[in-house]
């Protein structure tokens, strides 16, 4: 009897090591190193947390901002010219940086550290912001206005600090915000299929809630900053920020920190193959035979961009270049990171057209009946909320009526891949910009014909209202492309590389931003001229923004084309099946 006994409590013993082998989430540890379990670890425990801290970081990030052109032109004194061109430098600035916190997370201090470093960082910046502008509210007060009636500016060294402080605040959003999403991402495993889905849905939510961030901060810190005080205005996201550090430290327990691999550092892995292939293209000028192509190797077939990197193929056989040698593995590394180049640049089309609505748009809107009742008019710049609104709107009917349909017809788990996700999106920008040519055009005519030409403080007798549509079409259209842009760095990249998958995207708008800053610079050069306005006239109802947003649609649909041919032919990166 004792032997049936023993051999039933050794097989419920080894069934209960299987059950726990089986939760464990392989590649994983927790904040102490230890393995992580599935159902004590991650999933929307964890990522309730991470999303609650980026509410709190979007709320920062837009409440500074949304309203710096105004802080500059008032507080500050700047004029129109100099202001843009300082928000336009600041603006990309803030969305290339994370290139580099991505870089440093990724390779040194992991995304947890890195998190908790950049959120010290902006507490730090937010801080001298408000000091900034609390030191200059107090010196104002014995600013006198000069002869010319032309207020004086405030001392050099608070210009000086505060563009410190600015330019610190960028820094910090440049490590926190690849980091946190890629963390966020992180706490869903891939090869679950439950947590696969739920990964998905997390970059909807992940975008609905920071949007709700986003619409606070437009109507609460904007008015606070106009009405009330510059200070107080920049000193709530600092309270707000320490308050979002807080969060990000009582979930410790529950995440899920990528295991820190003994490879060497994935930079240096790709950098290698590069060179090897570099190498092995000088010293040898043969083409690829037709057995290798018919192998797969190339991620577009017939495509030169990629002949190069097979040739790192030959170190692999036992061709060395200075005794170093690419594995397979390295070298699909590098070219995972090489295929997301033409995506990257054909979506630079999407990032121009999108940079309109923060300028343009709210030109246009001044120049309209913006009256609500006989005594209230709503603010030009608060149109900008109908983006965020109409995210907020979209996003649950995407996930909770959409996805369930496509899923069942393509029987994907996210209903439609990626690829055609960000598609949708730039289809539907470049609608946006011929609803916005339209609505421009219409509003010359009224101009015309009320005699309003030579008149440009004169209100156009046209609803401000004939605006929405472009507004609200601009949130759908990001509800696909952002989130789908977002979504398709994270996951394509090497495991070791998301925060600057994540980064990478965002580089998409700080380089469209500079882009859009020199098309407009070129389109005012080539359109200005002695007896001739150009189509950025200061008197808008003599300029011709129909005609630029005309030009941006062309731009678009050529940006989309190119965009079609690239992700027809486009392999994905399927870790997860491998």
């Amino acid at each position: 009897m004792a032997m049936p006994s023993s051999s039933a409590s050794e097989t419920h013993l080894l069934d209960a090591e299987s059950s726990l082998s089986d939760d464990v989430v392989h590649g994983f540890v927790d904040f102490k190193g230890r393995l992580v379990t599935r159902s004590g670890s991650g999933g929307w425990k964890s990522a309730f947390f991470i999303i609650g801290v980026e509410v709190a970081e979007r709320f920062a990030y837009y409440g500074i901002s949304s309203n710096l052109m105004s802080y500059l032109t008032g507080a500050l004194g700047q004029s129109t010219a100099t202001a843009a061109e300082n928000v336009n430098a600041w603006f990309g600035t803030s969305l290339l940086l994370p290139l580099l916190g991505a870089f440093v997370a990724d390779s040194f201090l992991g995304r947890y550290r890195m998190i908790i470093l950049a959120s010290g960082l902006y507490i730090l910046a937010l801080g001298f912001l408000s000091l900034s502008a609390a030191l200059f509210s107090f010196k104002s007060s014995d600013c006198q206005i000069d002869a010319n009636n032309t207020a004086c500016s405030p001392p050099q060294f608070q210009i000086i600090f505060f563009f410190f402080s600015l330019y610190l605040f960028a820094l910090a959003q440049g490590g926190h915000k690849p980091c946190l999403q890629a963390f966020g991402a992180d706490q869903f495993e891939e090869k679950d299929p439950e947590e696969c889905k739920d990964k998905s849905s997390f970059f909807n939510w992940w975008y609905f809630s920071i949007n709700l961030g986003v619409i606070v901060a437009l109507f609460v810190l904007n008015y606070i900053q106009d009405n009330l005080s510059w200070g107080l205005g920049f000193g709530i996201p600092c309270i707000i920020m320490c308050l979002a550090l807080i969060i990000f430290l009582l979930g410790t327990m529950t995440y899920r920190l990528r295991k820190h691999s003994d490879e060497r550092n994935p930079f240096v892995r790709i950098g290698q193959v590069f060179l090897n292939a570099a190498r092995n293209w000088r010293t040898t000028q043969s083409a690829i035979s037709n057995e290798e192509e018919a192998q797969g190797i190339l991620p577009y077939q017939g495509s030169h961009q990629f002949k190069f990197l097979n040739k790192s193929l030959l170190a692999h056989d036992g061709t060395k270049e200075d005794g170093k040698v690419c594995s397979i593995s390295e070298i699909e590394e590098a070219k995972a990171v090489v295929r997301l180049v033409p995506i990257w640049t054909t979506c630079l089309g999407y990032a121009i057209v999108s940079s309109q609505s923060l300028t343009f748009f709210t030109n246009q809107g001044v120049t309209m009946d913006r009256s609500i009742t006989s005594s209230l008019q709503i603010p030009a710049a608060s149109l900008q909320s109908f983006i965020s609104i109409a995210i907020v709107v979209f996003i649950p009917i995407y996930d909770r009526i959409l996805v369930p349909i496509a899923r069942a017809i393509t029987q994907k788990p996210s209903g439609i891949t990626m690829l055609q996700r960000i598609g949708t999106g730039i289809f539907l920008s470049l609608l946006s910009m011929v609803i916005a040519a339209l609505v421009e055009m219409e509003r010359l005519k009224t101009v015309v014909k009320y005699g309003l030409v030579d008149m440009p403080k004169a209100t156009v007798p046209m609803s401000v209202w004939w605006l929405l549509p472009q507004y609200l079409l601009f949130g759908i259209a990001d509800s696909f492309t952002l989130i789908g842009l977002q979504e398709f760095f994270y996951d394509q990249v090497p495991n070791e590389l998301k925060s600057i998958g994540l980064a990478i995207y965002l580089s998409i708008f700080g380089i469209g931003s500079f882009l859009s800053s020199f098309l407009i610079s070129v389109v005012e050069k080539a359109t200005s001229g002695p007896g001739r306005d150009s189509w950025f006239s200061d008197n808008l109802n003599r300029a011709h923004l129909d005609y630029f947003y005309w030009l941006l649609a062309g731009l678009s649909a050529a940006a989309f084309t190119a965009y079609l041919y690239f992700s027809k032919s486009y392999i994905y990166n399927r870790r997860n099946t491998l």
